[in-house]
Formats: structure tokens, C-alpha cells, sequence
């Protein structure tokens, strides 16, 4: 059980920047300050052999200068889309950076992705564990009201790997707050994520406009869909009847009443993994449809759905 902390580059404002690595039993994960970003997360696979299960990027440079789909970011304040990149509050009308078309996706031009965040290394539990900090001010990327944002990360021997956010706003805001990590279970690099097996227990979705905004009305039923991922199925066994990726809300079956368990994805060739387990009431399941392509870790090369 330990925090290592090692140097990982300088960011053109002179800022250096550090890579705080987790370990814990057979698990490690490693994140660094800009963005508060999650590089890395080695766990086993069934012959014991360890394989980093997490796109990214070898150095500082690719989050940083390259052209970088959000790997392992704090996203915020708001994850996702927002429609024309104008919101309501109150009864006052709130511009924001459009940088997503018409439309403000994750944060802005210059979200909490790209911003510098404190960390502090401890332990929680016996648990090695980082609390990456920052305030954002008022009028950042036009959002209202300065906040006081942290998210805590721990790492448990079993690999249990726990994203904790708190944030104490100085007036009314839209916030929400998320890592925008890419799993591949069978190891970044080895190939598109469309074998591996997911199960989500989510009885509905939303559905969603050209430009990915989710429609007016009830979520639709997913039974008898493409949607249906209730009963354990290959993501690629239906992905071409749903537009040819997933990047949608489900919304989570059953009251909301603390942290459960609503998601389950397995890798068949490692025999790897992941339970996802969250207090809120819906989800976006996305497949990487958007990914560039781009040189990753290593020799690795990322394309869409890898």
C-alpha cells in the first residue's frame, strides 16, 4: 500500500507536473495533477499477467498539446452537452463557450480537463488515496458563482477504485462532475471493445438528437431495442442498429437510495472484470465512437471503439 509521486512533464506556463501512482495489492492506478487526470490502471488478468486496462498517453505532451478525447479527465463543471451552449437561471439567461459545434461539451474550452489542479497524497483507511482540489471562479467559461470543487481517489487491495466528488458552490450553478476514463479490459491497445460483454441494469433511456442532445419527453423502454443491455450481450451484437456507437443516458432501474451496483462488463479473452457501482440516477454509456486516431501508450495506436 503506497503513493509514489515521480515527474512527468512542465506545461508551457512552467508549471511542472507530477504522476502520482497508486499501489495496492495486485492494482495500481496512476493520475496526475493537470486535470486531475487518471493515466493509468494496471490490474491482472486470469493467468496473472498485468496489462494497463485504461487509454492514455505515455507523457505529459498528449494530454497537454495533442489532440486528446478527454482521457482520464475531471470533467466540469458540466459533463456532457449542453443544447446551444445557453442555460436559464432563474430568471436570468447564462452564455457559455461553445465548443461543441452550437453546443458547450464538457466544461468548455478551457474545462476543469485542462486546468491545474492541488493534490494531496494520504491514506483512508489503510487505503492509498489522492484529493485533487481547485476553486472555479465566477464566470469561468461562463458558468455563475465561484466553487470550491475536490474528488478524493482511493485504491483497495481487491481493486476497488472509488471516485468521491464534493463541491461547495457560492451561489446556484449547473454542476456535474465525472472522470471521462476509456476501459479496455483486454488491455489498451488490444483491439476495438465491441467483444466485450455488458450488462447494465437500466430499464430506459433517452433519447438523443443529431447533435447527441437528449429530446424533450419520458425515457423510452428499452425492451425489444438495440438499447437492451438488461440480460449480459457483446457490445458490437446491436451496435450498428443504434446509429453504430452508444453515447446515451440509461437511466438506473429501482429507487435511488445510496451506492449500488448497476453495471457489469466483461472481457472473455483476459477473463477480466468491472463492476460499476454510483448513488446517482442515471448513467452515459459510451463506446468510444469518437475516438481520433491517435498514438497512445507505448506502440499503441487508438481508433474508434477501442
Amino acid at each position: 500500500m503506497s503513493v509514489k509521486r515521480s515527474p512527468f512533464g512542465t506545461l508551457s506556463t512552467g508549471d511542472e507536473i507530477s504522476l502520482y501512482t497508486l499501489n495496492a495489492g495486485d492494482f495500481s492506478a496512476s493520475w496526475n495533477e493537470y486535470g486531475a487526470t487518471w493515466t493509468s490502471f494496471l490490474m491482472p488478468d486470469f493467468r496473472g499477467f498485468k496489462d494497463d486496462i485504461l487509454l492514455g498517453f505515455p507523457t505529459l505532451d498528449g494530454y497537454a498539446r495533442g489532440p486528446n478525447p478527454y482521457f482520464g479527465a475531471t470533467i466540469g463543471r458540466y459533463a456532457n452537452r449542453i443544447g446551444g451552449s445557453r442555460f436559464i437561471l432563474g430568471d436570468k439567461k447564462y452564455a457559455l463557450y461553445a465548443n461543441n459545434g452550437l453546443n458547450h461539451l464538457h466544461g468548455g474550452r478551457r474545462g476543469f480537463d485542462k486546468r491545474l489542479w492541488k493534490t494531496e497524497a494520504s491514506t483512508l483507511d489503510g487505503d492509498p488515496a489522492l484529493r485533487f482540489s481547485r476553486r472555479s471562479l465566477d464566470g469561468e467559461e461562463g458558468y455563475p458563482g465561484s466553487i470550491d470543487v475536490a474528488v478524493t481517489v482511493t485504491l483497495s487491495a481487491s481493486g476497488r477504485l472509488s471516485l468521491d466528488y464534493e463541491a461547495l458552490p457560492e451561489a446556484d450553478t449547473p454542476l456535474n462532475l465525472t472522470n471521462h476514463a476509456y476501459f479496455n479490459l483486454g488491455g489498451e491497445g488490444s483491439g476495438l471493445i465491441l467483444g466485450h460483454r455488458v450488462r447494465l441494469d437500466c430499464g430506459s433511456y433517452l433519447e438523443v438528437n443529431k447533435d447527441l442532445i437528449p429530446l424533450a419527453g419520458l425515457p423510452m423502454k428499452v425492451e425489444g431495442t438495440a438499447f437492451d443491455f438488461q440480460r449480459e450481450k457483446a457490445i458490437g451484437a446491436d451496435i450498428e442498429a443504434a446509429g453504430g456507437g452508444y453515447d446515451h443516458c440509461f437511466v438506473i432501474s429501482g429507487s435511488v437510495a445510496g451506492v449500488r451496483t448497476f453495471a457489469e462488463v466483461r472481457e472473455p479473452g483476459s477473463c477480466r472484470s468491472m463492476k460499476v457501482s454510483t448513488d446517482l440516477p442515471a448513467v452515459q454509456f459510451y463506446t468510444g465512437n469518437s475516438i481520433p486516431d491517435v498514438q497512445g501508450k507505448g506502440c499503441s495506436r487508438y481508433v474508434r471503439h477501442s
